[in-house]
C-alpha cells in the first residue's frame, strides 16, 4: 500500500512558487503567506483531516527550527505524525536521542526523522560545522550508530571518527521507535543508506533513473544483510482535467521574475550536492513554456527554478497523477512526500483527487484515525425519495 505524506512550509507559502533551501533565502514569486503557527496548524489539520500520514517539516537557515515548530503543532493536532529533519552536525547523538524519545512520549509515537547530512559549505559554516562533505557523511553514519543504540536500551561508548560519546545511555527509551528516513545520491550516502535507515528518500526524477537509485540502495543493503523501504518527495499540481493542471503550471511559471531564476540558479550551481546537480539538470535553468519543462510523462522541473532540493511536480489530471504515482510506486517506492503551492488549498486537490483515486484502485487508505477513514467506513446516509413517507 501506498502511504502518503503532506509538507509544512515553516519558510512561508504563497499562491506563486516559493523558492529557498541549499544555502538560498526564502523567496516568494507572489503575494507571501507568513509561515505563523496559526497558519501551520491550518495546513497540519488539513493533512490531518484528508488522511495524510505525516507531514515533513525542513530544515536549515531559510525556515524555522523543525523541532521546535513540530513540538508545538503536536498540541495542534490529534493524528498526524510529523517527519522533523535535522542535521547531526547541530547537535550531539546523545541529546538528539533524547529529543527523539521525549517527543514520542508527549506526542504519543508520532515522530518520524528525517535525517539530512548537510546544506551547502556556507550555510555549513554558518552554524559552525567545518567538515568537508565526506568528513559529514562519516559523521552522520557514526550519531545514527549511537542513535540506533540508545534508542535499542544500550550503553553507548564510541570512539569515531567524527562521534565521540563515553557512557551514554538513556532513561527513557522511546516506544515505539521513530523510523529513520534519509536521502543522498553520493557513494557515500549509499554507505549510510544501507546500513542505517529505514526508508531511503529520492527527489522526484523521472522513473527510470529513480529506478535506478532503488537497484543500487537495494545492493548495498542486502550486503549489510538488511532491507530498505522507499520513498520520494514530490510536488504535485492536480485538477479535474489535465489542461486546467498544465494552465496552473503554466500560471506559476509565469509568476516568476526572471531575476530570481537567475539569482537562484547561480547559487545552486555552485552546490556541493549529487543530487542538487541532477536536479538542476533536468531544468537546465529555464524554458519559455511549462511544457517544456515536462522531462518525462506529467513530471514537471518548473519548481526547481526557484528551489534548491525538491524540483519536480506532477501534474495533470487527478487520475493521470495517480498513474504516475503507479509507476513509482511499481518500481518499489512505498511513500510519497507530497506538497503544492500554496499548501493549505492544495492539500485538499491532492486528498481529494489523486489519493482518492488511488483508494478506489485499492492502493491507499487514510490514515487510521483521520476524518477521512472514518467517512470511508460510515454507512451510507438514508435519503428518501420525494413525496416518501419517513
Amino acid at each position: 500500500m501506498i502511504t502518503a505524506h503532506w509538507f509544512l512550509p515553516t519558510y512561508g507559502d504563497s499562491r506563486g512558487l516559493v523558492g529557498g533551501g541549499h544555502g538560498m533565502a526564502a523567496s516568494a514569486a507572489g503575494t507571501p503567506r507568513e509561515a505563523s503557527l496559526g497558519y501551520l496548524a491550518q495546513i497540519a489539520r488539513a493533512a490531518e483531516t484528508l488522511g495524510f500520514e505525516g507531514a515533513l517539516t525542513p530544515t536549515g537557515a531559510w525556515c524555522e527550527d523543525a523541532w521546535l515548530t513540530t513540538a508545538m503543532l503536536a498540541a495542534e493536532s490529534e493524528r498526524l505524525k510529523f517527519l522533523v529533519a535535522f542535521r547531526p552536525g547541530g547537535t550531539s547523538p546523545t541529546l538528539a536521542a533524547q529529543m527523539g524519545a521525549t517527543f514520542q512520549r508527549h506526542s504519543g509515537g508520532r515522530l518520524l526523522v528525517n535525517v539530512v547530512t548537510g546544506g551547502e559549505p556556507s550555510e555549513q559554516r554558518a552554524y559552525g560545522d567545518f567538515l568537508d562533505k565526506d568528513q559529514r557523511y562519516t559523521r552522520t553514519g557514526e550519531f545514527l550508530d549511537v542513535v540506533r543504540r540508545l534508542w535499542a536500551g544500550e550503553e553507548v561508548t564510541l570512539d569515531g571518527e567524527q562521534v565521540h560519546v563515553e557512557g551514554a545511555q538513556l532513561e527513557r527509551v522511546p516506544d515505539p521507535v521513530p523510523p529513520i528516513y534519509f536521502g543522498g545520491s553520493s557513494p557515500k550516502a549509499g554507505e549510510v543508506a544501507a546500513k542505517h535507515v529505514d526508508v531511503y528518500l529520492t527527489w522526484g526524477e523521472p522513473p527510470e533513473q529513480v529506478a535506478e537509485k532503488i537497484t543500487w540502495i537495494r545492493k548495498l543493503a542486502a550486503e549489510e544483510g538488511r532491507e530498505v523501504r522507499f520513498g520520494i518527495r514530490l510536488h504535485v499540481i492536480t485538477r479535474d482535467t489535465s489542461d486546467a493542471a498544465w494552465a496552473q503550471a503554466e500560471e506559476l511559471l509565469r509568476g516568476i521574475p526572471d531575476h530570481m531564476i537567475e539569482n537562484v540558479q547561480a547559487g545552486l550551481s555552485k552546490s556541493e550536492s549529487v543530487g542538487q546537480q541532477r536536479m538542476r539538470s533536468l531544468h537546465d535553468g529555464g524554458a519559455k513554456t511549462a511544457g517544456d519543462l515536462e522531462v518525462s510523462p506529467n513530471l514537471w522541473a518548473g519548481v526547481g527554478l526557484v528551489r534548491g532540493g525538491a524540483g519536480t511536480a506532477l501534474v495533470g489530471s487527478h487520475a493521470e497523477v495517480a498513474d504516475r504515482m503507479v509507476e513509482y510506486h511499481d518500481l518499489g517506492i512505498t511513500e510519497f512526500v507530497l506538497s503544492g503551492h500554496p499548501h493549505l488549498e492544495e492539500a485538499y486537490w491532492v486528498g481529494e483527487g489523486p489519493l482518492a483515486e488511488l483508494g478506489r484502485r485499492g492502493l491507499w487508505t487514510p490514515a487510521a484515525g483521520s476524518e477521512a477513514a472514518r467517512a470511508l467506513h460510515a454507512p451510507a446516509a438514508s435519503v428518501p425519495f420525494a413525496g416518501s413517507s419517513r
